[in-house]
């Protein structure tokens, strides 16, 4: 094949650490119908990446290309679709989790996976939000529906998920409670929180009470004593889709309710979330940016979670 054909891609033939990432080349993949392809510009690191690096997740065994965030360029579309043209600069996320593959120089997926990228914002930016943006949109939109004076609490707010949802929470006019290190308060307070808990030096249940939605990136027994800082016919909405039933009866003996899910691609979410970005009320926070090749060097960072906002892999 000659290099029209083909495109880099990290790949990896082997569960692991970030040694088994690799840069391949493969077969550039064609659009189907109601598909487009896109020259991917940048594309987020996300903990789920690491995951399934190390334990196959659900994908199973390797060979395999991870990345669900894109931001690029379409470059060419399947029959049937009308909304995007070559030419477009767009940003969403590849259908969650089997939709993988933008870690690459190209990757496809059905059109309403995307929507046009605000004018306003480069492409590190925009390839930074999708799959955060969409995980605290549905889980405290869609799931939880926050409304103006509602109290939430945000666990891990200075995180990838957490720093975005603080700011959708706030532009849904929440009062926003948010736990961290003590070093990241002042990172909290500048994206709009109205108070920070320090998770190492103070248990939250002893200090946040009568919380309307409690958006839980943790799980285990954070999720369960989440529940207890509810008011009554408030929800724990966790990101965490698997874990004990015990989430489900301790919030039904409460008078609560506990949701667990998955974030799903959605073009109407992209919208909103474009939305917000044009106005100013969302901006990812990028803690380093890497070149495709240096993909192993992103997880590794990644994984010692200390990082603040996102990681994200720019393609030349």
């Amino acid at each position: 094949m000659s290099d029209v054909d083909t495109m880099r891609a990290i790949s990896q033939d082997a569960l692991g650490g970030p040694e088994v990432l690799k840069e391949v080349r493969l077969e550039r993949p064609k659009p189907r119908p109601n598909e487009v392809l896109v020259r991917v510009r940048a594309a987020g690191v996300n903990p789920t990446d690491w995951k399934h690096r190390e334990n196959g997740g659900f994908l199973g065994a390797p060979p395999f290309v991870l990345g669900w965030d894109v931001s690029g360029v379409v470059e060419a579309v399947g029959i049937g679709v009308a909304a995007l043209r070559p030419g477009d600069e767009v940003f969403g996320m590849v259908p969650y989790p089997f939709g993988h593959g933008s870690h690459a120089e190209y990757v496809t997926a059905p059109a309403r996976a995307f929507t046009h990228k605000p004018a306003g914002v480069d492409h590190v930016q925009a390839g930074a939000l999708p799959l955060v943006s969409l995980t605290a949109w549905q889980a405290l939109v869609e799931r939880a529906d926050v409304r103006p004076g509602q109290r939430v609490l945000i666990h891990a707010a200075a995180g990838g998920v957490g720093h975005v949802a603080v700011q959708i929470a706030k532009a849904r006019g929440a009062y926003v409670i948010g736990t961290a290190s003590a070093g990241k308060h002042g990172f909290l307070r500048s994206l709009g929180a109205d108070e920070a808990v320090d998770y190492r030096e103070t248990d939250f249940a002893d200090v946040v009470k009568d919380v309307d939605v409690v958006l839980d990136t943790i799980g285990g027994d954070t999720s369960l004593r989440s529940l207890r800082v509810l008011r009554p016919g408030g929800a724990v909405v966790s990101i965490l889709p698997v874990g004990s039933d015990a989430f489900y009866e301790e919030a039904e003996r409460l008078g609560v309710r506990a949701v667990r899910m998955l974030v799903d691609a959605d073009q109407g979410g992209m919208r909103e979330i474009a939305g917000l970005v044009g106005s100013g009320e969302l901006r990812a926070t990028v803690a380093q940016t890497f070149p495709l090749a240096d993909a192993a060097e992103a997880h590794a960072l990644g994984e010692t979670g200390r990082t603040t906002g996102k990681l994200v892999l720019v393609v030349d």
